[in-house]
């Protein structure tokens, strides 16, 4: 139901069929976040529901809006203004971008690794794919706003948190407002840098679903236990960060090259300089992860040594999200 949701989404060109898209999905990863019965899970999954149908709803009545004022259902063809104010909220909501980003961390805490990899890769594909084909006719300064507040959010919240995969929501949302500034300018950008941010992210979540760490102090006895993995697992999260000869640098470099060239240098500056409080927090994750050697503070035992081999998918994503760039 997911793949087929999510293929509805893309492949549409009627408002209707896209979000009936939208909605087969939201449907379908519910029992996933919720499986482990955990009062938790089940609060992930309720929050989750909430938001993903009030967006589902404001998407329809932007479209319905734009319906009537103009008689055309072609997703490309969205134009009249209010419709289009309001379907970036409507997908703000779907993706989680600031100022509507407060139920994923929750919804991601809430549920497990490999439920989490889909809820921050997957299902943010379908919004993306929606924000693509209207973002001509979109706000310019509504997105820019969104965007600048998105990175500073992501950054400053993800600074004081403990739990892997808030910090993990929290660098989503950091990246979904690179993803957004640029939209309205350049939306193969926006999709160079999504992809490369799917490639990343499931190279971590993948990383850490091996190794079995969902809190810091976990991460901190993790290096016995898959040491050339935790090495690895270092490098994938400077990339994630954005640092220079990684794949994440791409990104963030051509969409401040383009920004320039739309007299945006102001605001080039200010996301980059925000990008900062995310390599904080991705430095003390690869600190936590690679570099803090007993005697601990906090007592742990050390953890034994994986004996089978890492799995090829893990080997292959982490080499790509690392070395694309030299290459």
């Amino acid at each position: 139901s997911l793949i087929l949701g999510t293929s509805i989404t893309i492949s549409s060109n009627h408002w209707i069929m896209a979000w009936a898209g939208l909605e087969i999905n939201t449907l379908a990863i519910l029992p996933l976040i919720a499986q482990s019965h955990h009062p938790r899970a089940i609060e992930a999954a309720t929050k989750y529901f909430l938001t993903q149908a009030a967006a589902s709803t404001l998407m329809l009545f932007s479209s319905m809006t734009n319906a009537w004022y103009t008689g055309q259902w072609d997703i490309a063809q969205l134009t009249h203004p209010t419709s289009c104010l309001i379907l970036t909220s409507a997908i703000a909501m779907k993706l989680g971008l600031v100022p509507f980003h407060f139920w994923f961390p929750e919804v991601l805490q809430g549920s497990p690794l490999t439920t989490g990899l889909l809820l921050s890769t997957i299902m943010k594909f379908p919004p993306m794919t929606l924000f693509y084909m209207t973002s001509h006719s979109l706000n310019p300064t509504l997105l820019t706003c969104m965007a600048v507040s998105s990175a500073a959010l992501g950054g400053w919240m993800g600074l004081n948190q403990t739990q892997i995969r808030k910090i993990l929501a929290f660098s989503s949302i950091a990246h979904l407002g690179w993803m957004t500034i640029i939209i309205a300018y350049n939306p193969k950008l926006t999709l160079l840098n999504f992809y490369l941010y799917i490639l990343m992210t499931t190279a971590t979540f993948l990383t850490l679903n091996t190794i079995k760490a969902t809190k810091l102090s976990t991460l901190t006895t993790t290096w016995t236990k898959a040491p050339s993995l935790n090495a690895m697992l270092l490098l994938t999260l400077l990339s994630l960060a954005g640092l220079p000869p990684l794949t994440g640098f791409i990104p963030k470099w051509l969409i401040i090259q383009e920004l320039t060239k739309q007299n945006m240098a102001p605001m080039a500056t200010m996301i980059s300089l925000l990008s900062l409080l995310g390599l904080f927090f991705y430095l003390r994750l690869a600190y936590c992860a690679t570099i803090t050697l007993p005697p601990h503070t906090t007592n742990h035992m050390k953890q034994w040594h994986i004996n089978k081999p890492t799995n090829t998918s893990i080997a292959i994503l982490t080499t790509v999200s690392t070395l694309l760039l030299p290459i």
